[in-house]
């Protein structure tokens, strides 16, 4: 059976593939308008407000990823005890979306992101958030809270956007639960601190982010590629580092070697948010039953729809079968 055979069986399948994504989620709140003139108080430009709209951001890109893809979604995460919050749990809900393991922490505001554009310009961004550490009792809460779904899913996505809520008690605990289920976890990591991801089935950074967390050079070779996985496998007894690259793909690394993955894509426009399509899709169909190395061609597959549209975007079963057939055309 040919890989999109393999997709389109899944596709008709009865069941639907269960995913927990526990992460940092954030909203995306766009203002936009126009400007004509400068202020008289400062040399900036004065916006005439003409649209506001919120949208779900961080984790939650992932989220709408694989809710596009048809899966069963749980998420769980902190967010304030505030309208942001709020309405973070609304456009969740909307979409389907099990809520009831996301914890609201008084002390925190929920991370909102406010873009003023004017035309395709962004004029100014301000972040609302905090990003310490979120407490040991928060986060044994969450963790009680996430016991009660582990044995309803068939795999777990840690979406880490450094925002406070992966400390090293809260992260290890979730992958020794998930592992104790004998559920996969696979990672999106930030930061520098790769040991707290110990245990995790596959652990998924870019190109930077691999050679900031090994202290390496610059990597500009598959051998430099090699290395730098090298040290985050020691480091975590991870069986898999899956690294993006951007417009280039992706490569598949383990101890036993590496696979490379060129992308599929013929136009690039915009790279936005398509770490979390790959992330999405290869939970996704490794959820189905594919195996790592299926589930990576296919996320490369829905990384080259998303890179041809602007913003974050998201993608289907249905697109990635006929992106398929382009390439065999």
């Amino acid at each position: 059976m040919n890989l999109k055979d393999k997709v389109q069986t899944i596709q008709a399948s009865a069941k639907t593939p269960s995913i927990l994504v526990v992460g940092d989620l954030m909203v995306d709140h766009y203002i936009t308008g126009s400007a004509s003139r400068l202020s008289p108080e400062a040399p900036v430009p004065v916006v005439n407000v003409k649209n506001e709209t919120t949208t779900l951001g961080g984790a939650g890109n992932v989220v709408q990823n694989l809710v596009s893809l048809g899966a069963k979604v749980v998420v769980a995460g902190i967010i304030g005890n505030d309208s942001a919050g709020g309405d973070l749990i609304s456009i969740l809900s909307k979409e389907g979306v099990e809520t009831d393991t996301i914890i609201k922490d008084g002390s925190r505001p929920t991370t909102v992101k406010t873009r003023v554009l004017v035309g395709s310009h962004q004029l100014v961004r301000v972040d609302r958030e905090v990003t310490d550490e979120v407490s040991e009792t928060i986060s044994a809460e969450l963790i009680d809270k996430l016991n009660g779904y582990l044995d309803e899913v068939d795999m777990v996505l840690l979406s880490d956007y450094n925002k406070g809520l992966f400390s090293p008690f809260l992260t290890q605990a979730v992958i020794r639960a998930a592992n104790a289920r004998g559920k996969r976890v696979i990672i999106d990591p930030k930061g520098l601190n790769y040991k707290k991801y110990e245990g995790a089935f596959i652990i998924k950074p870019n190109r930077k982010e691999l050679a900031e967390a090994a202290k390496t050079e610059k990597i500009n070779s598959v051998e430099s590629l090699q290395q730098a996985a090298g040290i985050i496998l020691e480091q975590t007894g991870a069986e898999y580092i899956v690294v993006t690259l951007s417009e280039e793909g992706m490569v598949i690394l383990s101890e036993n070697g590496y696979s490379l993955l060129p992308v599929k894509a013929t136009e690039v426009f915009d790279v936005t948010g398509a770490g979390d399509t790959v992330l999405a899709t290869m939970a996704y169909f490794m959820a189905g039953g594919l195996t790592l190395e299926e589930s990576c061609e296919l996320a490369n597959h829905a990384a080259a729809i998303v890179i041809r549209r602007v913003g974050s975007a998201t993608t289907t079963i249905q697109e990635i079968i006929e992106d398929i057939e382009r390439g065999e055309s």
